[in-house]
């Protein structure tokens, strides 16, 4: 009984993961370092194209289950924010592939993720 509600709970977040993403999409938000990004975020930009980009979706990629969701979709999650961010990732995430990045790659990533929430209109 409580599998199937986990099971059902994950795919209705799943749903809403799919549409925010096609809001995404729609608004013309795409993955790259928006314009007003620092060197940091570039950096961080580089970083997620190489790292990360073999599960994550990008906003122009077909919805895809086995996928992690875009970046773009979850910079606009309630509660990310710098701390979260950075926070995040200090821990390994599994079935996330834990990859060893040094502290100043890690604060670019984070600065290239606030750089997507601030060009989405979105700041905590």
């Amino acid at each position: 009984m409580a599998a199937a509600l986990v099971r059902q709970t994950e795919r209705g977040w799943a749903r809403r993961l799919l549409l925010a993403a096609a809001a995404v999409l729609a608004s013309g938000v795409v993955s790259l370092p928006p314009s007003h990004a620092g060197e940091a975020a570039r950096r961080g930009y580089h970083v997620v194209e190489q790292w990360c980009r073999t599960c994550h979706l990008r906003t122009t990629d077909a919805a895809d289950a086995d996928m992690a969701p875009p970046f773009e979709a979850i910079v606009l999650r309630p509660g990310r924010d710098r701390w979260y961010f950075q926070k995040f990732l200090l821990e390994d995430h599994f079935p996330m592939t834990t990859y060893r990045l040094f502290d100043s790659e890690k604060a670019d990533v984070v600065a290239y993720l606030l750089a997507l929430q601030e060009d989405a209109g979105r700041t905590d």
